[in-house]
């Protein structure tokens, strides 16, 4: 009876646990040893202003992921971009986007950049100079920061004037100041790109769409150098890889760039389809490479999804699964020294990229009341199910008993009357 009690809340629990929903377009930003995910939309086709991150400082199983939840952020949020601080590695500046009242489908625009505080859990909006009132509405593109804790932005499309952009817009944390750099003939107008900052500080743009529907040439890797200002291009070699945009990529120790899934699409943005597949782009030798991958918990097709890489971990998370608008709240790990997906990380108890959290008992106290509460709920269903096992018992043997009872004095009176 005890095991069965505990099986009912074993259950009950697992039911219950705190897992986001599916979705894609959200923002993402690697915070330490956290894993954040800001907004997106749902499988129920609505814009999301929750705040997740997978807690990243201890070994986990891909089946059950260790999901935290956060305060939601003051806006709705999607397509918009996330970059972390390079001196204070517990803020995070979301940038651009398309934001909405939450739980409605207004859009607002009080703000183009918020500033959450991990340490906190708080989001405050900048006071910037000098900001360029054509970025409002902005989304699509993805922001890059560099050490001096500039952060830059290519592009992106307002997308109720379905204006596309081709500028550099600059956004000084230091000085909470805004720059817009003239147009440049060398950029393309381009979006649902990705981009990678280089240590020798040149962002490379890899992949998206232009104007007319077609893709960006993956051969053709679009440079930016954050300290002369300048354009270049470079012409890669190596394997065939299909042009896409929603990808992902990631850098990895070895100067090494990594590339996942993504879709092809329309002139529109609608998904034709979405890719599964894995590229290797050497930045040495600005050769494609396709590995061999082996492992069986080999991701879907994604697009608009996230990845970040952590220690030897390539993490995806979330993402659109195929064209139908199917999206997923799965994680993915691949290992990238053997280039095997995975189903459990290895984190090594001494790993000291964890980021100080001194005040950070506000996420931690509000998922142990989620918890408490998940267990009280469990214990009370666990113990209404008891109690309505040991009240059907009592009724049987007390109905046993009354049968024995009736029984026996039918018996005496045959004796005392036969």
């Amino acid at each position: 009876m005890f095991f069965l009690l505990y099986l009912i809340q074993y259950i009950f629990l697992i039911n219950c646990q705190n897992i986001p929903d599916a979705r894609h377009e959200q923002a993402s930003a690697l915070v330490g040893n956290r894993f954040y995910f800001f907004g997106g939309l749902t499988s129920q086709s609505s814009t999301s202003n929750e705040v997740w991150y997978l807690d990243l400082s201890r070994s986990f199983n891909i089946v059950t992921p260790p999901w935290r939840k956060d305060k939601e952020m003051p806006i709705a949020y999607m397509l918009g971009s996330s970059c972390v601080s390079t001196i204070n590695n517990s803020i995070v500046y979301l940038v651009g986007g398309r934001m909405f009242i939450p739980n409605t489908t207004n859009l607002t625009y009080t703000s183009s950049t918020y500033v959450f505080n991990s340490n906190i859990s708080q989001w405050t909006i900048p006071n910037i100079t000098g900001f360029n009132s054509s970025f409002t509405r902005r989304d699509q593109m993805q922001a890059i920061i560099n050490n001096n804790e500039k952060i830059f932005i290519l592009g992106g499309i307002d997308f109720i004037s379905v204006i596309r952009y081709n500028d550099i817009n600059i956004f000084d944390t230091t000085t909470m100041s805004w720059l817009t750099l003239p147009q440049s003939s060398r950029s393309l107008q381009c979006s649902d790109y990705a981009a990678i900052l280089l240590p020798n500080s040149l962002i490379i743009y890899i992949g998206g769409r232009l104007p007319n529907g077609s893709h960006i040439n993956m051969n053709q890797i679009q440079i930016f150098d954050t300290k002369f200002f300048t354009w270049s291009t470079n012409t890669t070699s190596g394997s065939n890889v299909r042009s896409r945009a929603g990808h992902s990529a990631v850098l990895t120790q070895n100067g090494d760039i990594i590339l996942y899934g993504g879709a092809t699409m329309n002139s529109t943005g609608s998904l034709i389809s979405v890719l599964s597949d894995i590229a290797v782009l050497n930045t040495d030798t600005w050769k494609w490479f396709i590995p061999d991958i082996s492992g069986s918990n080999v991701p879907p097709p994604l697009a608009f999804h996230s990845a970040a890489l952590y220690l030897n971990y390539m993490i995806l998370a979330f993402g659109q699964t195929a064209i139908s608008q199917t999206h997923t709240n799965n994680i993915y790990i691949l290992n990238i020294h053997n280039y095997t997906w995975i189903a459990t990380v290895d984190i090594p108890t001494t790993t000291t990229t964890t980021a100080e959290t001194p005040t950070d008992e506000t996420s931690d106290n509000q998922q142990n009341n989620n918890n408490i509460l998940y267990i009280g709920i469990g214990i009370g269903v666990g113990g209404i199910v008891l109690t309505g096992i040991l009240l059907t018992a009592g009724l049987l043997i007390y109905k046993n008993h009354d049968d024995e009872s009736t029984e026996s004095s039918e018996i005496d009176r045959i004796s005392l009357y036969g």
